[in-house]
């Protein structure tokens, strides 16, 4: 069965981004060409789903995604399909059980940090990556918000890299 994966950088204190939604804190790790395995874990995935608002950051940033994947956009406001792109308005719930009995690859949420929260609530995630970045923001969008349950985790691998960034790979305990 295809699994939901979430692969997110953040602070030290849990932010993926500062309350004005800036993410230039992120360039501090782009040293030596090290994609801390980004572009391996790309091949494994046929699918993203990404919310509406980091999506906009994303192309506001020169980032595009690659042709060669379904994108779902959560939004409120539906807006037409373009190519590989849709814009999806209805329940998270559907759209994972939905992907998940068709065939492929696993399924990348690329946040942000409302869409990671809701698919939490409804615990359809099965993998967690996150990359712990060397810094210290005080205050910001936060990665987790408070939830109703608890969430048990396995951790499968945590790699040290020598820019300071801390990768933790966590398999969800069901």
């Amino acid at each position: 069965m295809k699994k939901v994966i979430s692969n997110v950088a953040m602070s030290l204190d849990g932010y993926i981004a500062k309350s004005d939604g800036d993410i230039t804190f992120l360039s501090i790790v782009e040293k030596g060409g090290d994609d801390y395995g980004y572009s391996e874990f790309m091949k494994t995935i046929d699918t993203i789903i990404v919310g509406r608002k980091t999506y906009d950051k994303i192309l506001s940033i020169g980032f595009e995604y690659p042709n060669d994947k379904d994108i779902y956009v959560i939004t409120r406001n539906t807006r037409p399909d373009n190519g590989r792109i849709k814009f999806y308005s209805g329940s998270l719930q559907n759209l994972i059980s939905d992907l998940r009995n068709k065939d492929g690859k696993n399924i990348f949420c690329d946040g942000g940090s409302d869409i990671i929260n809701q698919l939490l609530r409804e615990n359809l995630f099965d993998e967690f990556i996150i990359s712990v970045i060397p810094i210290i923001l005080g205050e910001g969008i936060p990665l987790f918000r408070i939830n109703e349950s608890e969430m048990n985790l396995n951790l499968i691998k945590c790699q040290k890299y020598n820019t300071g960034l801390v990768q933790l790979h966590y398999k969800v305990e069901k």
